[in-house]
C-alpha cells in the first residue's frame, strides 16, 4: 500500500515535469518562429508557382493547341483531296454469324470503317 502511494506521487510528480518542459515558452517561441519562417517561404513560392501557371503554362498551352488545330486542319484537307483506298481482303470484317443488330460490330463508324457489307 505504501508503494502505491510512493509509486503514485513519484508519477504525479515526473508528469508534472514533463508538462513543464513541453509547456515552455522557450520552447513555444523557437516553433513559432520556425512556422512563420516557412509559412513566409510558402507564400513566396506559392506566389511564383502562380506566376509561371498563368504567364508560361497558359500560353504554351494555347500556342499547342493552335499547332494542332493546324495540323488538324492540314490532315483533313489532304484526306478530301486523297482518300483512302478500300481494298477487300478476305480476312477483313470476315463474320461466322452475324450480329443480332446487323452485319456491322458494335463500334462500327461509318466515316472511318468500311462497311462489311460491300
Amino acid at each position: 500500500m505504501a508503494s502505491r502511494v510512493l509509486f503514485s506521487a513519484q508519477m504525479s510528480q515526473a508528469l508534472k515535469r514533463a508538462g513543464a518542459r513541453a509547456h515552455s515558452t522557450a520552447t513555444t517561441n523557437e516553433f513559432i518562429a520556425q512556422r512563420e519562417a516557412v509559412k513566409h517561404h510558402a507564400g513566396d513560392a506559392a506566389s511564383t508557382w502562380l506566376k509561371i501557371s498563368i504567364y508560361v503554362c497558359i500560353p504554351a498551352l494555347a500556342a499547342a493547341s493552335f499547332n494542332a488545330y493546324n495540323l488538324y486542319s492540314h490532315h483533313v484537307e489532304h484526306l478530301a483531296h486523297h482518300p483512302k483506298e478500300h481494298i477487300k481482303y478476305p480476312y477483313i470484317n470476315w463474320r461466322a454469324k452475324d450480329y443480332f443488330w446487323g452485319k456491322e460490330s458494335l463500334f462500327f463508324n461509318p466515316k472511318v470503317n468500311f462497311s462489311a457489307q460491300e
